[in-house]
């Protein structure tokens, strides 16, 4: 008996045994088994490892080099403002500087930007983030092959934070531009540049949220730009600027952007410039210079529960709600009226502030759009053609958007004799709604300095106009100083913003 049950426990030992070598091995093939794309296509790890050879090769890394003392300071004590909620990251971090006390010597070029960049096209276009080149007064970009070029700047948008740059090379390496509208939240993206300098990384992760503002989901202050971005946990940080984010057939479907961290490293949110506006602003930029920005003509609230209460809104509980309707803008054109909820533009939801931006940051004057929205309750459709911020369909540019609303013209020598001033540029024809209106400027004004600098005639203050809105300059510089006189001899100064 002894024996037998001896034998039994043995037998029973052996099938446990079994049992578990079974049971490891179904888990084993679980794990690796592959995992199902939303989409209904399986994903594995060759997905991955395909995406990203075929992208690293066409992300590059920008470096931006400037004389240090060509660099302005702001602020109370000269130095710069770090949000420590939101890191639009330059590669190497700006450190605070104190004013001069003594005039120093023209030094030599210094790097002060480190960020990456994205090859679209085969003949050398580069898009990157505007903040990436902005005080640049050179740029070299290398290529993962550790190839070198100078770099030129076509143009920028400090409105969407993207720029749009140049390299004269072959065998470029081109990211096929993708459909930023079909990713699904859930979705693998996969985000490749340059971080801290480590060239050609890659990094995965999810999309965790679509049409985000980051102002108003953090409380942060407003960039004053259009936020409408790609949320993404893939780790991105200083240098990953103007780098690709890219979906796993290897396509381009945003440009990293910024993060958000209370360190200014990662913490698993960062952001990226979705390719519905980056299409846009870059084809713009090539094409005329500048973007051709679409305006519907509206202030407004984005709906809450306590503004459906306070306004008594019915029909829907989300949307953009008309507050208020701009003079000769599309929207009066339309018909809107004050206390309409637009819920759509072209098919496309408009239930938030940052759906909204989007939208119209794609969209050109001219263009007709269909526009659902919600009146007593009632739901309603018209057709709007948008127009751009002066009220017509003219095409804006490169100087021309900053709107001065003013004829410029250089005065004659019998003025500048009975005025006893060697030249100026008169102000004529003042446009109420131009700049020059807003900041007080008068008729027959003489601009004798901008910015310090002496002028005589128009196209040197167009000049410095179009360096100040063409990315060149920081948010804080875009602003015109007018030093002159008036016929009377009476001295007056202005400032004139250029950002909206």
């Amino acid at each position: 008996m002894k024996k037998k049950l001896i034998i039994t426990s043995a037998i029973a030992a052996i099938a446990v045994f079994w049992a578990f070598a079974a049971r490891q091995n179904d888990t084993a093939e679980t794990t690796t088994q592959p995992a199902t794309h939303m989409s209904g296509r399986l994903i594995s790890q060759d997905d991955f490892t395909r995406a990203a050879e075929e992208t690293v090769n066409g992300v590059v890394s920008v470096k931006s080099f400037a004389t240090p003392h060509s660099r302005q300071n702001y602020g109370n004590q000269g130095n710069y403002y770090n949000d420590p909620l939101l890191d639009f990251f330059f590669g190497i971090p700006s450190q605070p500087r104190q004013r001069r006390q003594q005039p120093e010597e023209p030094r030599q070029q210094q790097q002060i930007g480190l960020g990456s960049g994205v090859i679209i096209s085969a003949d050398g276009y580069i898009v990157t983030n505007n903040h990436v080149i902005a005080d640049a007064e050179r740029l070299e970009v290398t290529l993962n092959d550790n190839r070198n070029f100078p770099a030129t700047i076509v143009g920028a948008d400090p409105t969407t934070d993207l720029a749009l740059i140049k390299i004269d090379a072959p065998d470029l390496h081109v990211i096929p531009m993708g459909d930023s509208e079909k990713l699904h939240v859930g979705e693998w993206v996969l985000a490749v540049g340059n971080p801290f300098g480590f060239t050609s990384t890659v990094t995965s992760g999810i999309v965790s949220a679509k049409a985000r503002n980051i102002s108003s989901s953090t409380g942060a202050p407003s960039s004053g730009g259009i936020e409408s971005y790609i949320q993404t946990d893939a780790a991105v940080n200083q240098g990953n600027s103007g780098g690709a984010l890219v979906n796993l057939d290897g396509e381009l479907v945003g440009i990293n952007t910024a993060i958000y961290s209370q360190t200014g490293a990662y913490a698993g949110c960062s952001f990226a410039i979705p390719t519905s506006i980056v299409q846009k602003v870059v084809s713009d930029i090539k094409s005329y210079g500048t973007v051709q920005r679409a305006y519907l003509g509206i202030r407004f609230y984005e709906v809450s529960p306590e503004l459906v209460a306070e306004k008594k809104i019915e029909g829907t509980t989300s949307g953009i709600y008309v507050a208020d309707i701009e003079e000769r803008s599309a929207a009066r054109e339309a018909g809107f009226l004050e206390g309409d909820v637009i819920v759509s533009i072209g098919g496309r939801p408009t239930r938030s502030t940052a759906q909204l931006q989007e939208v119209v940051a794609g969209l050109s004057p001219g263009d007709t759009v269909e526009v659902e929205f919600y009146r007593d309750g009632k739901k309603k459709t018209c057709n709007v053609t948008l127009r751009n911020n002066r009220g017509n369909l003219a095409i804006t540019r490169p100087g021309d958007e900053a709107n001065l609303g003013a004829t410029l013209a250089a005065i004659d020598e019998n003025t500048a004799r009975s005025l006893e001033i060697r030249g100026g540029v008169s102000v004529n024809d003042i446009d109420s709604e131009g700049r020059f209106a807003k900041a007080g400027v008068r008729e027959n004004f003489i601009i004798l300095g901008v910015n310090g600098k002496r002028v005589t005639s128009p196209d040197e203050i167009k000049a410095i106009v179009k360096q100040l809105t063409s990315g060149a300059a920081q948010v804080q510089d875009r602003v015109l100083f007018l030093s002159g006189i008036y016929p009377s001899g009476k001295t007056a100064y202005y400032a004139i913003p250029l950002d909206d």
